[in-house]
């Protein structure tokens, strides 16, 4: 082989003869050294190697399974067979001779479609227009949530957008919600001084100890390396308990009167839950669960600091992760609130199904009792019932009674995966239900029939309508709504939807919560004047109203659209 050289004699031309190594090691193996050559161990470092070997976990492609996964091992296997330093090392932490303890084995970001990206099929996405568009947070966020990081992803703008919207936004509007008020009513957080027990409402207690059980489940998430099954609790109790139920049901205790023990209770748990969310999201939302935690903490950093409590911490990256509170679960209340929301839902579909707005209040529901302890969980929770689907009372009937009717049928998609060729026959012994093996499989939730084994998810159970109410059942839980709209509850519904249409005026005036106003309402009907009259004070109260009165000419009036009339009124500020 000739080389060239050029030296100041001018270019001359050598001949040598290259040959090969015979002894080559692949070169990954020079990878499967970073756990000693970081610290270049055996050589410095010794406390700090022993102090972070074996690794927690490993992350790289699943590409990389022959390469740095296996000469980590490899290499780890081989000096512990053969250093005296390495074996003493793996002693002192009871390792026996692995490079590492977990492996999260990344998938690939796909196109939405599932195809590889390809510059040439023009369906890579740019991920620092991505990130300069959405945020790192709202993108890291909908790639965990979406997806376990060793599935492949289908990665969609949509998602992102849906991400952005019902989580992040939701959250922000909690916590805007939760600012606008404490702001007004001057709360600052007390560590020192936590509100009585005694002082808490059910629905507090209720979101406090779906607050320690989020812990509890999100904590066991991120020790068994499953951030995307910690990521959608922690969107679920955002979404489903915080937001759309304990702060729309809680409304009220924050915007009215003055400051007292009840709404310092209100604002503490809801403080509470948000400060525990920055906490929880941090390690997949880094910068928003900061943001979160310096605007929770920053006004009391001080005092924190001057009596060393958990909140002194500068940064919610610097704190302790959350412990549950063992002594605020109350899974009795969580049972009872899960059954409050189903009921609640079911009303609200049935109301739904025929057209009747929620703000039109209806007389009466009909719950067959499915055992005592049923009865006992919805009582502790019937107030909340009543004033979340605007229903004047609950009746509580046997099931056995014969009011209603109940039917049953197989629930073929499941049955299919389940029994096959047997279908045919276990549908037949499912048809052939009587109303004890109805009542009974909804009551136990199983049920075992001529060799089957049933669950009350392999049958589908109805009721039939009854004349004047209206009959809808989900998992178990039965309700029966009267849908009958009496004059005195037409008005009521009036009053409310009156209420609904001058606070939507308030906000389009660009008034503040506690500006006080005059309203005149133009005379429209027998029926509108009379639901106005009749209910004055509670629509003075709801709408911060001083006066309303009813002329017969309003001049300078809005129209307002009360659906099914148009009704002009005029907002005045009261200076």
């Amino acid at each position: 082989m000739e080389a060239y050289g050029s030296w100041n004699n001018g270019p001359q031309i050598y001949e040598r003869v290259f040959s090969r190594e015979t002894d080559l090691i692949d070169v990954w193996f020079d990878s499967g050294a970073m756990p000693y050559a970081q610290w270049h161990y055996p050589f410095e470092n010794k406390d700090v190697f022993e102090k972070n070997y074996p690794a927690d976990f490993i992350a790289e492609g699943v590409d990389q399974t022959r390469g740095w996964f296996f000469t980590l091992h490899a290499i780890a296997t081989m000096i512990n067979e053969s250093s005296t330093e390495i074996q003493s090392v793996n002693k002192k932490v009871n390792n026996g001779g692995v490079a590492f303890k977990n492996v999260i084995s990344n998938g690939l970001v796909l196109d939405k479609n599932g195809n590889k990206m390809s510059k040439s099929k023009g369906n890579v996405v740019n991920p620092f227009e991505t990130l300069a568009k959405y945020g790192p947070d709202v993108v890291r966020w909908y790639m965990i949530e979406n997806a376990p990081p060793w599935d492949n992803l289908k990665f969609d703008f949509d998602g992102i957008v849906e991400v952005q919207r019902r989580f992040f936004g939701t959250l922000s509007n909690t916590y805007s919600f939760f600012v606008l008020y404490a702001n007004i009513d001057g709360y600052v957080k007390d560590e020192q001084n936590k509100v009585s027990p005694k002082n808490l409402t059910n629905l507090d207690r209720w979101i406090l100890s779906k607050l320690q059980s989020l812990i509890i489940e999100v904590t066991k998430a991120y020790e068994e390396y499953e951030p995307t099954r910690a990521a959608r609790a922690i969107q679920d109790f955002v979404n489903d308990h915080l937001s759309n139920w304990y702060v729309r049901l809680n409304r009220k205790r924050f915007w009215k009167g003055e400051m007292s023990e009840d709404k310092k209770a209100a604002y503490e748990t809801l403080y509470d839950c948000l400060l525990t969310c920055s906490q929880l999201m941090s390690p997949i939302a880094p910068f928003f669960s900061e943001y979160l935690y310096r605007s929770l903490t920053e006004n009391i950093r001080d005092k924190a600091v001057a009596h060393n409590t958990a909140l002194r911490h500068e940064s919610v990256h610097l704190t302790d992760l959350v412990k549950p509170d063992q002594n605020l679960i109350d899974s009795e209340l969580e049972k009872s609130m899960a059954y409050a929301q189903r009921i609640c839902s079911l009303v609200h579909s049935i109301r739904k199904n025929h057209k009747i707005k929620v703000r039109t209040p209806l007389q009466k529901i009909l719950l067959p009792v499915l055992d005592e302890s049923f009865a006992k969980r919805i009582k502790t929770v019937e107030e909340i019932i009543l004033s979340e689907v605007n229903v004047k009372g609950i009746e509580y009937i046997d099931d056995t009674s014969g009011v209603l009717v109940k039917k049953v049928k197989p629930n073929f998609a499941r049955l299919g995966k389940q029994y096959g060729p047997k279908m045919k026959e276990v549908s037949a012994v499912i048809t052939a239900f009587t109303k004890e093996d109805i009542a009974a499989i909804e009551k136990q939730g199983k049920l075992s029939r001529e060799g089957f084994d049933l669950v009350l998810e392999d049958v589908l159970i109805t009721s039939e309508d009854i004349p004047g109410w209206a009959v809808a059942t989900e998992s178990g839980v039965t309700v029966a709504l009267d849908i009958n709209v009496t004059e005195d509850l037409k008005k009521e519904g009036i009053a409310r939807d009156f209420v609904n249409r001058i606070q939507n005026l308030r906000k389009d005036m660009g008034l503040e919560v506690l500006d006080k106003i005059n309203i005149e309402v133009e005379r429209d009907g027998e029926m509108v004047t009379s639901a106005l009259n009749t209910f004055k004070d509670y629509i003075s109260t709801e709408t911060q109203a001083l006066t309303l009165e009813l002329r017969e000419k309003v001049n300078d009036a809005a129209e307002v659209d009360m659906d099914e009339f148009m009704l002009k009124v005029k907002i005045s500020v009261n200076k």
